[in-house]
């Protein structure tokens, strides 16, 4: 299995310009800059001036709990699904165990 060549992608992040390598595509990368850059920007007052390593912490922090929400609804989803499928799966053996086979009308 090959591996992708790392690609060299500048993008600017909280007004800096950074030129990141790296795996994923190029596009990817862009998106995952905007993305940190529009946290960024919601962290910080439009009229104050945040120290960058605050403001980026700060993003960083509400990132994080963006993360662990969405985990926490993910797993939420799957035990619904498991015990949506586990029902089904009882009400299939009933309808099997009673000889229920006959399309219905």
């Amino acid at each position: 299995m090959s591996e992708r060549p790392k690609t060299a992608v500048t993008v600017v992040i909280a007004g800096q310009e950074y030129t990141l390598r790296a795996d994923a595509p190029p596009e990817y990368v862009r998106a995952c800059a905007a993305f940190l850059d529009q946290a960024i920007a919601q962290v910080t007052p439009r009229d104050a001036h945040l120290d960058p390593t605050r403001a980026a912490i700060l993003a960083a922090l509400s990132i994080t709990d963006q993360l662990f929400k969405t985990r926490a609804e993910i797993d939420a989803l799957r035990r619904q699904i498991a015990r949506l499928a586990a029902d089904l799966a009882s009400a299939i053996e009933a309808s099997l165990a009673a000889g229920d086979l006959a399309p219905r009308p």
